[in-house]
């Protein structure tokens, strides 16, 4: 792809590129990039909104780069003072190293491991003396500190601010300086942290890394940021059946953020999709389409074809569930009996009548095949039988 082409599908999703001129010319120098997001394990499960970084951080991979996913285990024991109007409780070390491995088993169904670096920021944090902190903390004003919105808010209504936290975003700055990171993902919370990256670079003498910011996915009510304590989550570890039923509760107004954010389709496929709601289409069949491409990529396709019966969807035309129940129809001595005979005594119509329409309609199936109308059952044959799409028996027919 042309630096230009790589731009345009890097840009899709993105709420701000710090600055585009300067990551084009990167583009075209023609070298795999650097480029790094980072995340601090403070909990050991994510959900879908923690992966919209991932998913750009593989579209980075995808085009060739290197894909750098930085564990905080170091900064995870400060604690991110983003967006908290109080002081964050520390985590213990063992707390933060059990939730990078869960964090770990949890992206690589996202990135490709065979093309992902990863790094802990202990590594080279560790290793820091007090005096190379007290010189990184000689980089920035308390000023230019407390101008930051939650600080600033904090310091205002008089709440207290721990002088650690402070150390937070240079801390993660400080970790584009190690990595000598191209181009930083962060959410649009994290705006300046991320810029803290490119003021100590160009202080430690390095090129400023690109920043790009990826917008907070909201949760299923269509309003609050996705949480798992607001309840209006979908979580990776969520099982098929679940994240089937949750992504198809969706508002209709959160299809096409969702499509933009978490779904590796060709623009232009979605845009399709765009058209055909707009023509009539129900929208209802378009989020099936993004629930088993999410549900494939966490729990493989066969899982996210069989999803919606898990959720207790009805049932498809042709598809055998896994509990099906028995039934037993007496041949009365005869030695075959025609299908609307088989439907209306097995139960799977309510009388003869209605057998012979669903019949005619083409809406019956044996172990999965369409049906004829001239089937006749022999006398202790069995098969499973399904009428419609809610009626299903595995039926024997006793001789």
């Amino acid at each position: 792809m042309t630096p230009e082409q790589q731009l345009a599908i890097i840009k899709r999703g993105c709420d701000e590129l710090i600055q585009e001129e300067e990551l084009l010319e990167r583009l075209r120098e023609g070298r795999p990039l650097r480029v790094k997001a980072g995340f601090d394990p403070t909990a050991p499960d994510l959900h879908l909104g923690h992966t919209v970084l991932m998913n750009k951080l593989r579209v980075f991979q995808d085009l060739g780069h290197e894909a750098i996913f930085l564990i905080g285990d170091f900064t995870g024991m400060i604690g991110d003072p983003t967006g908290k109007n109080i002081t964050r409780k520390p985590l213990t070390r063992e707390q933060v190293l059990e939730n990078a491995r869960s964090y770990r088993e949890q992206v690589f169904k996202i990135l490709d491991p065979a093309r992902t670096r990863v790094v802990f920021n202990s590594e080279w944090m560790g290793q820091k003396t007090a005096a190379d902190m007290i010189a990184l903390a000689s980089h920035y004003t308390v000023t230019r500190m407390l101008e930051r919105d939650d600080f600033s808010k904090r310091f205002a209504g008089q709440q207290p601010i721990a002088i650690h936290e402070f150390l937070y975003p240079l801390l993660q700055g400080y970790d584009s300086v190690a990595l000598e990171a191209d181009v930083e993902l962060g959410g649009t919370d994290q705006k300046f942290n991320l810029l803290m990256g490119r003021t100590l670079q160009s202080r430690y003498g390095q090129k400023s890394q690109v920043v790009l910011t990826m917008p907070i996915l909201e949760g299923l009510d269509g309003v609050q940021k996705m949480s798992k304590s607001l309840g209006n989550y979908i979580g990776v570890n969520d099982a098929p059946g679940e994240m089937y039923q949750k992504l198809l509760s969706m508002p209709d107004t959160l299809i096409w953020r969702y499509f933009e954010l978490l779904s590796f389709r060709p623009q232009q496929e979605v845009e399709g999709f765009q058209a055909e709601v707009a023509g009539g289409r129900n929208p209802q069949e378009v989020k099936k389409l993004l629930a088993e491409e999410i549900i494939s990529r966490f729990h493989g396709a066969e899982a996210a074809a069989s999803a919606h019966k898990a959720a207790g969807n009805v049932l498809g035309k042709g598809e055998i569930p896994e509990d099906v129940p028995e039934v037993m129809v007496e041949s009365e001595g005869q030695p075959d009996l025609p299908l609307i005979a088989i439907l209306s005594r097995a139960g799977l119509t309510r009388n003869s009548a209605a057998a012979r329409d669903v019949v005619l309609r083409g809406a019956v199936f044996i172990d999965g095949e369409p049906a004829t109308p001239d089937f006749r059952m022999r006398a202790g044959a069995t098969h499973v039988i399904q009428a419609g799409k809610k009626s299903i028996a595995r039926v024997t027919l006793k001789g």
